[in-house]
Parts: C-alpha cells; sequence; structure tokens
C-alpha cells in the first residue's frame, strides 16, 4: 500500500505545484487586463477554477497522502523531513498568499504590480527544488 500511496503522493504534488506555476502567471497577465473588461472577467474565471479544481484538491492529497507516508515510513525524526515539512509548510503558506490574491482580482482590488507576481512566480520553484533535492537526496 505505502508504494500506492507514494504515488498517489507524487501525482498530487506534480499537480499542485503546476497550478502554483501557473496561477502567479495569469496574475501577470491580468495586470494588463482592464478592469470589468471581458479580458479581465475570463481571467477571474480561469483563476477561480484552476484554484478551487486543481491546486486546492491537489493541496489536500498532497498533505493527507505525505503525512500517511510520514507515519507509515517513520520519517518525522529524520532531520532531512524536518527541513522538507518546514519548507512544505511554507509552500502551504505562498498557497494561502494566493489563494488572498485571486479573491483581491475577484473584487477588482489587485495592488501589486507585473514585476511583483513574476517575482512571486518564483518562490514555489525554489521550494519544490529544496524539497526534492531534500527527499532524493537525503542529505542529512
Amino acid at each position: 500500500m505505502y508504494d500506492w500511496i507514494k504515488a498517489l503522493h507524487v501525482i498530487a504534488v506534480i499537480s499542485w505545484m503546476a497550478g502554483m506555476l501557473y496561477l502567479p502567471r495569469l496574475f501577470v497577465y491580468h495586470c494588463d487586463a482592464e478592469i470589468g473588461s471581458k479580458q479581465s472577467e475570463t481571467f477571474k474565471v480561469m483563476e477561480r477554477r484552476l484554484l478551487k479544481a486543481i491546486i486546492n484538491p491537489a493541496m489536500i492529497v498532497t498533505w493527507l497522502a505525505g503525512l500517511w507516508l510520514v507515519w507509515q515510513g517513520g520519517w518525522h525524526m529524520a532531520h532531512w523531513f524536518q527541513l522538507k515539512f518546514l519548507l512544505v509548510l511554507i509552500m502551504s503558506g505562498v498557497h494561502g498568499f494566493l489563494v488572498g490574491r485571486v479573491r483581491d482580482f475577484a473584487l477588482d482590488r489587485n495592488t501589486r504590480s507585473q514585476k511583483f507576481y513574476r517575482i512571486i512566480n518564483e518562490v514555489p520553484t525554489v521550494l519544490m527544488i529544496a524539497i526534492v533535492i531534500l527527499v532524493i537526496v537525503k542529505p542529512f
């Protein structure tokens, strides 16, 4: 059963990361759309659907499968896992931040620039790289 849950976890992580990398990119383009325009309204729909249909469910499955794997594998005391867990908590915080930005755009209250969203787009990438290295290499 462990390998099946691990496969589910990896699939969920891939889905979560795909959404976390795409959503800030949508924000970059949404910044250029005039408030109330058809383009702006289309971005709102795309952002909401991406969040509700992919990112949120993928994060939930990632967490549930991951916690099961930790429990079954007894990884909770491993130092590499403890750092990985911290990074996943930070990733979840970034997720929450992006949820807030979806709400801001939905209410036409975005106050941030394209440049800001271009920078934010890199945060999940850096976290993902560090997490993967910790899981595969287990450096400590």
